[in-house]
């Protein structure tokens, strides 16, 4: 609402108590409306801004046109339709923006984007500077190798080359192991998944490490069953959400709407057999089920499932 017409002075002293008096008014319309930075951001641009990523299927991935496409993406499109309401502006524009293992946090907290749906694993340290939605998935750390490898672990990997992915839980958890076994382990980063299994595939390390889901992913999209295994023990535990800003109750409260709402609607289990059992849009096929820790995760988020206990 405009402040009401008033005579103006055309003394440069009457324009400044203007001013002046138009400063405290604005703020308390903003109050009224009652928005979060972020949503405030998302009103004013009619924008939200997905990170991507271009190599994590089925999470988020790239089809064969070039455009982000996946499971994490359409979680985020649910908490699209959530923040429109919120905001009431229910044409929302989005807007993807590439992020990397690497600048995916940078990018949330520099207010490049405001949702970041990848593969991103929901631990401690990361809390302290963002925030997650509820569980989408659960996967841990393991080991790609090639088809060839007598590799069964990573303690068959003394003295060898194993590649992660820069700025992964993954690249924690093989240091971790490394001094915990004292492997002597040559660990090298790559930018992306994409690069860290092209290295493998070049003959450039001996193992690939990273969440074992996407080894499988990666194995499909390439076409490697033949080339390529997964092997090894868990060397990490890693739970994945959607990333957003840490310190938005408003925010916080809208992603764990969406969520309830999907499990509610009973869309959650279709969502995901759509992305790990059935083929994907590019063609291959993972058959990963839905394990007995997710599945749990939803029924948790069912409310009509609390109403009948």
């Amino acid at each position: 609402m405009r402040p009401l017409a008033r005579p103006l002075s055309t003394c440069i002293a009457g324009a400044a108590l203007l001013l002046a008096a138009a400063a405290p008014a604005l703020t308390v319309q903003a109050q009224e409306v009652g928005l979060s930075p972020t949503l405030a951001a998302i009103k004013s641009t009619h924008t939200v801004r997905l990170g991507y990523r271009e190599a994590s299927p089925p999470f988020s991935f790239l089809d064969q046109a070039g455009r982000p496409i996946g499971y994490s993406l359409e979680l985020c499109e649910a908490i699209v339709d959530e923040i429109g309401a919120a905001v009431d502006e229910p044409e929302l524009k989005i807007e993807y923006v590439k992020v990397t293992s690497d600048d995916r946090i940078a990018a949330m907290l520099d207010k490049k984007i405001d949702l970041e749906c990848g593969s991103t694993t929901a631990n401690a340290e990361r809390a302290k500077q963002v925030a997650f939605s509820p569980l989408m998935f659960v996967a841990g750390t393991k080991l790609m190798v090639p088809k060839g490898s007598t590799a069964k672990g990573i303690a068959d990997l003394r003295g060898k080359t194993i590649v992660v992915t820069k700025g992964t839980t993954n690249e924690q958890a093989i240091h971790a192991a490394d001094k915990k076994f004292a492997l002597g382990l040559n660990v090298v980063a790559a930018a992306d998944h994409e690069q860290s299994y092209q290295m493998l595939a070049d003959g450039k390390a001996d193992a690939f490490a990273t969440d074992d889901i996407l080894l499988y992913g990666l194995i499909a999209r390439h076409k490697a069953q033949d080339k390529m295994k997964v092997v090894g023990d868990y060397l990490s535990y890693d739970p994945y959400g959607i990333m957003f800003r840490k310190g938005e109750p408003e925010v916080t409260a809208l992603v764990e709407r969406a969520f309830r709402k999907l499990a509610t609607n009973h869309d959650l289990v279709p969502l995901y057999q759509k992305w790990f059992l059935a083929r994907l849009p590019t063609g291959e096929k993972l058959g990963v089920d839905l394990s007995p820790q997710l599945e749990e995760s939803f029924k948790v988020l069912d409310d009509s499932a609390g109403a009948s206990n």
